[in-house]
């Protein structure tokens, strides 16, 4: 194999993303050869390299999984008492992390992968990918409502992104956002004086739930990495330009 820049190698290798892997590597917790590592420092995989003093082993294939994750499941790879993580969940034989996050309240469509460049790329905000939801509220949906969802909500400091709504009954909605705030669809609700009663995912990009029970995974098709990884350059193309 040629040489590669570590924080590519650890990325490929399903660790995780090149930007996470540069921190792992300032903290002094990646090592070659038992010396620890340099940010900047290229490896051919002959190497001894251990993160956190486990063994990082050669690159795999990639592996992209679809989830439809319940409410009350983590998306953590961390274990903690009495909670359930998606990695649980899957119990999948590789090592696989999640694409962004879905809070635990919320269920639908997860992504799960071993590479660390792909992850970066969908959860990007910048890149504005989107990610479309099913909402429930507890009250009557009003055009007013609609109309500030769409144009954007105070929440965070900040104003969200325009984004499409329509509105499926009385009481719920379809939004695709292009952003992924920290609880967002339930922030701008809240910032309305609406509460989130069921919010599910339906979509990541060319991913839907469709034909997918709740609590179980499948992996993506080529053609569906492939949708992934295409839109994922159009939009890396767009930054440089």
């Amino acid at each position: 194999m040629s040489e590669l820049r570590l924080n590519h190698y650890l990325s490929k290798a399903g660790i995780c993303s090149r930007r996470e892997a540069d921190r792992l590597i300032e903290q002094g917790r990646v090592l070659i050869n038992g010396v620890p590592a340099s940010v900047g420092a290229k490896v051919d995989g002959t190497e001894e390299i251990l993160c956190d003093g486990v063994p990082v082993k050669a690159m795999p294939d990639r592996v992209v999984l679809a989830v439809n994750k319940p409410a009350g499941v983590v998306c953590t790879t961390a274990r903690f008492p009495n909670e359930v993580s998606i990695i649980d969940l899957v119990n999948y034989p590789q090592r696989v992390f999640p694409v962004g996050r879905l809070d635990k309240a919320s269920r639908g469509l997860i992504l799960l992968t071993n590479d660390g460049d792909l992850a970066e790329e969908i959860s990007r905000g910048a890149n504005r990918h989107e990610k479309e939801y099913l909402v429930s509220v507890n009250k009557e949906i009003t055009l007013e409502f609609l109309e500030k969802m769409r144009s954007g909500v105070a929440i965070l400091d900040t104003v969200t992104r325009p984004c499409k709504v329509s509105k499926k009954s009385p009481t719920s909605f379809v939004i695709i956002l292009t952003q992924g705030l920290n609880r967002q669809i339930r922030r701008m609700c809240e910032a309305l004086d609406y509460r989130v009663t069921s919010l599910q995912r339906v979509r990541v990009m060319n991913v839907t739930l469709e034909g997918l029970p709740e609590g179980k995974w499948r992996r993506l098709t080529q053609a569906e990495v492939e949708g992934l990884m295409k839109e994922g350059k159009k939009h890396g193309d767009k930054r440089k330009t």
